[in-house]
């Protein structure tokens, strides 16, 4: 019997769990579960929101234990879905992926990966319409049945390019309620912004620019400002002798403390996406940046005095190997095709931190086949991190090669 079958049918319910349930309510609950959204009919009478909070916490407890890998995942997310009081529940059941390595809903994909291994993903690219899908690994051997994550999609501007994220694989556009968050590259593609959509709980501003232009309500969820929170600022080094080598870059990390990648170190975690700076009522305009050349030359600046904390990260500078010919990486078997995209980050030394701290990969990206190509990250850096900066690596680099 499948969840959905269960959950609208009392009998199947008192058969799994073993409960008896009494309610004078005999109505039902429609649950429609897509990947990002749930659509609960009939939520007022049901008698699964009237049910004892003992009861309920233990049957939901089951629920999340036995099924602790999609796609029977699915089931957690569809729990939550049914009312306020189970979702509530199913928020403080559900660990966050920096306790659990597992990825259950939309926020996950902005909290902090596994301290002690890697959440394996991939990323698939569509040449023709200029798209990059990430997935969540679900098999070892295949990148064809994964989870979806995240969808970006590449634009061209005349002074720089953008990439729009968003958590609907069908409308990655900056005016749909699933955008989160966007990277943007300068001219010459040696310097990139990831923003998020969402306010940060670190405090971060929004980037200012000189007109802004009002949002159609029809194209954009009140409660989601179109802001621009930059969170990480990504550089490759310029190749001015015009040599051929890997690339050299560095990831400047505006939400994280360099201590979080110390043992005990912390790293801000969302426990749900921040609508706005004060929670303000979701009757406000609000606004999105239109992009000028003086947005694009603020946002590109090197930070200087005010990465002193942050966390920097860099490539793991790989060896020559001789009898191939070749620069090499260790990647454990998750990389097999030759590529200058590939790359493994580290902490850098100028973070103060302990060698062992920096020889710990905290993000690797690298080819496996065409269009194809694997993530792996773990804490203290998201999903939603991760996937900005692999695909900086996408992104033409005129000066660097």
């Amino acid at each position: 019997m499948s969840f959905r079958s269960m959950i609208m049918d009392r009998k199947g319910f008192e058969m799994k769990f073993g409960y008896s349930m009494r309610s004078k309510s005999q109505s039902h609950c429609d649950v429609n579960v897509t990947d990002s959204s749930l659509v609960v009919d009939g939520l007022k009478q049901s008698c699964w929101a009237n049910m004892p909070p003992e009861l309920l916490r233990d049957v939901l407890m089951r629920i999340e234990t036995s099924d602790d890998a999609w796609p029977a995942r699915k089931n957690v997310v569809a729990c939550a879905g049914v009312c306020r009081s189970w979702r509530e529940l199913m928020r403080e059941i559900v660990k966050p992926p920096q306790a659990s390595s597992k990825l259950t809903f939309p926020i996950s994909l902005k909290q902090p990966g596994p301290r002690d291994s890697l959440i394996q993903c991939y990323i698939k690219r569509n040449r023709n319409c200029q798209t990059y899908y990430l997935f969540l690994c679900l098999n070892q051997a295949s990148t064809d049945d994964g989870k979806f994550l995240l969808a970006a999609r590449k634009c061209r501007r005349a002074t720089h390019t953008d990439y729009i994220i968003s958590l609907n694989l069908d409308d990655v556009s900056r005016g749909s309620s699933t955008y989160v968050g966007k990277l943007r590259s300068n001219f010459l593609g040696t310097k990139f912004t990831v923003y998020d959509a969402h306010p940060p709980i670190y405090g971060a501003k929004v980037a200012k620019s000189r007109s802004t232009k009002l949002v159609s309500l029809k194209q954009v969820s009140p409660r989601v400002p179109a802001g621009n929170y930059p969170i990480v600022h990504v550089s490759y080094d310029l190749n001015v002798l015009g040599s051929r080598g890997p690339r050299i870059m560095q990831c400047v990390m505006d939400a994280i403390p360099a201590a979080a990648v110390e043992p005990g170190g912390e790293a801000p975690t969302q426990t749900r996406f921040l609508h706005s700076r004060n929670d303000t009522s979701p009757s406000i305009p609000f606004f999105r940046s239109k992009s000028t050349r003086a947005e694009n030359l603020q946002s590109i600046v090197p930070l200087t005095s005010q990465d002193e904390g942050m966390l920097v990260l860099r490539n793991k500078a790989p060896r020559w190997h001789e009898q191939l010919q070749c620069w090499c990486l260790n990647f454990n078997g998750r990389v097999t095709v030759a590529s200058v995209k590939n790359f493994q980050l580290v902490a850098s030394p100028k973070n103060g931190v302990s060698e062992q701290a920096q020889e710990n990969v905290i993000l690797q990206f690298g080819k496996v086949g065409k269009d194809v190509f694997t993530m792996d990250y773990q804490y203290p850096i998201s999903a939603f991190e991760a996937f900005a900066i692999c695909l900086s690596s996408f992104d033409t680099k005129i000066a660097c090669e």
